[in-house]
């Protein structure tokens, strides 16, 4: 996903400023697409000059609204349809479980139990989002539908990389114990 298309996304729900954008974008795609406020302010003057989105309103002290133009949600919906998904996925938790051998016994352990209570904790979180969304707290429109979809994978893939470090913990391996000898 590119940070682009995150923004339109969100604009299609409807106008946002820059702060508010921002806030939206981490609460929904925080943990799966994280974006610093300067790279969103950048990317939003892009948008506009592309004619992707506009200003909707200007508020006190120049804060601006901004809203997307019929182009912009075609170029989301080009996006989402027309384009190959990226499945690429970069994991450190993984990229380091390759080298997990480089670790001394004790370290590794401690290791584990912390990513396995990290991705518990973050299941449980998606979890509590989707439950809370099933009991309405959320509304049904279509953008809250959708939410609950992606909350189902957080929760399936954060449970999955649980269940992976708590059964690392149990896997045969024979570790340095001494990495500088």
């Amino acid at each position: 996903m590119s940070l682009r298309h995150g923004l339109l996304g969100i604009l299609a729900e409807g106008p946002a400023s820059g702060y508010d954008l921002a806030g939206r974008f981490q609460e929904v795609l925080g943990m799966v697409w994280p974006a610093q406020h300067p790279k969103i302010y950048a990317e939003l003057g892009k948008l506009a000059d592309e004619g992707l989105i506009e200003v909707d309103s200007v508020g006190a002290r120049g804060r601006k609204a901004y809203r997307i133009t019929p182009e912009g949600l075609a170029e989301v919906r080009r996006w989402l349809t027309s384009t190959e998904v990226d499945h690429t996925m970069r994991l450190q938790a993984l990229l380091r479980s390759v080298f997990f051998w480089l670790m001394p016994a004790d370290d590794l352990r401690r290791h584990l139990e912390a990513e396995a209570a990290y991705y518990q904790r973050t299941a449980d979180f998606y979890r509590e989002l989707a439950a809370a969304k099933d009991r309405g707290e959320y509304g049904d429109s279509p953008p809250t539908q959708a939410i609950r979809i992606a909350a189902e994978a957080g929760i399936r893939l954060h449970q999955a990389l649980a269940d992976w470090a708590a059964w690392a913990q149990t896997a045969p391996l024979s570790t340095d114990d001494d990495p500088d000898a």
